[in-house]
């Protein structure tokens, strides 16, 4: 196996990266007013990683409705009224070389600051958590259109591409989980139903050529929770519904039951493999994927296509410029990133 691909160019459709190294989505609960624009605390965190010669950054996980939000410190796409705050966020990014996503979703049960928490059943998280509300059936039909709103508001804005939230135990993952969704009507009997119909729904106002990613949970890890095969036949629906790639996790559906997972580093990169494998479609690892060599590997062996990385660019802005540069020994692979000002600096 030949490694150093990390630093490596990416295309996906419209989509055109000129590295391997996702900035996964992380949570800042940063938002000032309650209100879910983004602020100077958004745009600093994101630009800074563009500056950092990151490829594809993809922002937090942003609400389609205010009690969609895991708290009300949280981003929101809502309403027209945000577009003008995330457009000044993408076209800092593209300045410095970076593409940028942004990541659409609904907390679902595990909103908690919702007056009333809602989902597709009255099951809670927790005891931690209180009881949702099991939405209507004509609920879940308007709730597929919030998400499409929420979309036709991101390409607005300029974003490069949607990453729909399908993982960790919000929304879409809480339909398609037979822990979560005890429905009896079409949304029960068919638990993909909700996230095909959100994917559908999102694909007719975004571009063709744009490519649509969305984050899945491989694996369930509560008792009685899901397997990979389990897993699979779901995503797969998703995939001909018009998913281009798989950001793969897992977990998050429920407090953990006896199948832990062993949390070590890249320990969720064979799940991203299993699913390449099984549904032909170019994924994203995540997961501890903090040592560039690790990250280098596992796209260098095929595993996965990019490699995401979290909590250590939240250490580290310029974690891409220096894992590229540890990974090939120098920065002559990167100094076409390093802004001008810096560049004294290596």
């Amino acid at each position: 196996m030949t490694l150093n691909h990390l630093h490596t160019p990416y295309e996906l459709k419209s989509l055109s990266l000129r590295n391997r190294i996702v900035m996964a989505p992380m949570c800042q609960y940063a938002v000032d007013a309650k209100d879910g624009i983004p602020n100077e605390w958004h745009y600093v965190h994101y630009v800074s990683r563009a500056i950092g010669g990151t490829g594809l950054i993809i922002m937090e996980m942003t609400d389609i409705e205010p009690d969609g939000r895991i708290t009300d410190f949280c981003l929101g796409l809502w309403s027209d009224d945000h577009i003008p705050a995330y457009r000044r966020i993408v076209s800092e990014v593209h300045k410095h070389g970076s593409k940028i996503g942004i990541q659409i979703a609904h907390a679902g049960r595990k909103a908690e600051h919702a007056a009333q928490p809602v989902g597709p059943s009255d099951i809670p998280f927790s005891d931690a958590y209180r009881k949702p509300r099991a939405l209507s059936t004509e609920e879940v039909r308007d709730m597929v259109g919030k998400y499409k709103e929420a979309a036709r508001r991101a390409v607005e804005a300029g974003f490069d591409t949607i990453e729909l939230h399908g993982a960790h135990g919000y929304l879409i993952h809480q339909f398609h989980s037979p822990l979560v969704n005890n429905r009896t009507d079409e949304y029960g009997q068919d638990r993909a139903l909700f996230g095909e119909q959100v994917i559908q729904a999102v694909r007719s106002v975004i571009p063709p050529e744009m490519p649509l990613l969305i984050r899945v949970s491989a694996i369930e890890y509560a008792d009685g929770g899901y397997d990979l095969a389990y897993g699979v036949d779901i995503f797969r629906r998703y995939r001909d519904a018009g998913a281009d790639m798989f950001h793969v996790s897992s977990g998050g559906e429920a407090p953990l039951g006896s199948r832990r997972p062993d949390f070590s580093p890249g320990y969720q990169v064979p799940l991203a493999r299993e699913l390449k494998q099984a549904l032909g479609v170019p994924v994203i690892a995540v997961g501890m994927l903090d040592d560039p060599a690790l990250a280098d590997a596992t796209v260098s062996s095929g595993d996965a296509d990019l490699a995401a990385v979290a909590r250590a660019m939240l250490r580290d802005p310029y974690w891409a410029l220096h894992a590229i540069q540890s990974v090939t020994g120098s920065a002559k692979e990167s100094e076409e990133w390093i802004p001008l000002q810096y560049q004294r600096a290596y």
